[in-house]
């Protein structure tokens, strides 16, 4: 993927690069110059091949939505990371990222999350490897999403609640980097999404490309060729869509469709619709698009998913949104949970907050009968149940 590859310094386009303090220069410069070694060699593919397939279950199915495929006019195929361990594509990335930190020698592994899949991904592969797994979580996502945190501390994870800011997953990040900063020499710190300083924007597309490469080896026997016209999927950082449109990048046929977090508008001030209302800035060590106040202070997003409640972007989807490779819609929080009992009603598939914004798509397209739709569905639902029941008047 020429065009679209991360430089050797770390940049797509002009997005990118490791922008961090002086004490995580040695930890970023150890990292960069072992993740490629490591995540290429014989020994690590066959260790994490294996893991994927006897301990998450994969490959996840490639399922034909008949009743969606009716009503939109289309032939939509649902890749259901939902049906994972833990319920969202996230162990894909932990457990390659483990046997990293594994290999590098570290003992200790810290983690940020927003909605808490990722979280319960990185304490179920620590129970796994047996190591000390420490994660941050706004104390926001807490509240909203005890039921993950009741399964990090099954797992054995410490889960450290974060009150500063708007207390969600850009502040969860923040504490998580002042850890590493303080225990450099035995933590690792398993990011979750395509964001932070390089080499972990693309260390994490290249570890859940595991999803485009088993969409194109599933597609042949569903449809008689190995690309679909259109893929679609959420971004907040971005780790889902980087797996799902990683073989897919140098394709002109397929046309990339990427969702992310409208909130009340990408207008309204209460949003986390970054492509559409932020500016380039920096940003947890990386050069992106950021929400930005006049004066460059960073903006508190907004969205009723907490996985998608970021003020930045992965600066892969900076890069690509600038040239024209994607189309980027907001997502507004009404259109997501319409998606979301709409999935349910018609599929019998409770789909996680942060998919339902991937579905709203869907009625904001016009498809041919003959087109052939790739939408991820990156995790479930079980997470969300309470602001899904909340809503039910209004949307069920």
């Amino acid at each position: 993927m020429a065009n679209y590859n991360v430089s050797p310094e770390g940049y797509y386009g002009e997005f990118g690069g490791a922008y961090v303090p002086e004490t995580l220069r040695k930890c970023i410069d150890e990292l960069k110059d072992n993740y490629l070694k490591v995540l290429e060699s014989e020994s690590f593919r066959k260790e994490y091949l294996s893991l994927l397939q006897d301990y998450v279950g994969r490959p996840s199915p490639l399922y034909f939505a008949k009743r969606l495929s009716e009503k939109y006019g289309a032939r939509i195929y649902l890749k259901r990371e939902d049906l994972n361990h833990t319920g969202a594509h996230k162990i894909n990335n932990t457990v390659g990222q483990i046997l990293l930190a594994r290999h590098m020698g570290k003992t200790r592994i810290i983690a940020e999350t927003g909605a808490g899949q990722h979280g319960v991904a990185t304490a179920t592969v620590c129970a796994l490897m047996n190591m000390e797994c420490v994660v941050y979580m706004g104390q926001t996502d807490v509240e909203r999403q005890h039921v993950n945190v009741e399964k990090m501390k099954m797992l054995g994870a410490s889960v450290h609640p974060v009150t500063s800011g708007n207390m969600t997953l850009k502040d969860a990040v923040s504490e998580a980097i002042n850890d590493w900063c303080s225990n450099s020499d035995n933590t690792f710190y398993i990011i979750g999404s395509a964001v932070g300083p390089h080499p972990y924007p693309d260390m994490v597309a290249r570890l859940q490309s595991i999803i485009s490469e088993e969409i194109r080896g599933q597609l042949p026997d569903k449809t008689g060729r190995d690309y679909p016209d259109y893929l679609i999927a959420c971004i907040g950082g971005g780790s889902n869509a980087a797996g799902t449109i990683y073989h897919y990048l140098e394709d002109e046929k397929v046309r990339i469709v990427l969702a992310e977090a409208g909130g009340l508008g990408a207008g309204s001030g209460m949003t986390a619709a970054t492509i559409q209302s932020g500016k380039p800035g920096i940003i947890h060590g990386s050069r992106t698009l950021v929400l930005q106040t006049e004066d460059g202070d960073v903006m508190e997003p907004y969205s009723i998913s907490a996985g998608l409640d970021y003020p930045g972007i992965g600066p892969l989807y900076a890069h690509l949104a600038s040239i024209g490779r994607v189309d980027v819609m907001a997502i507004n929080d009404d259109e997501a949970l319409r998606a979301a009992y709409e999935l349910t009603r018609l599929e019998g598939i409770i789909p996680a907050l942060e998919s339902s914004h991937a579905l709203g798509v869907l009625g904001k397209m016009q498809f041919r009968p003959s087109d052939v739709v790739v939408l991820t569905v990156s995790g479930r639902g079980d997470k969300d149940i309470e602001t899904y029941l909340n809503n039910m008047d209004r949307y069920a």
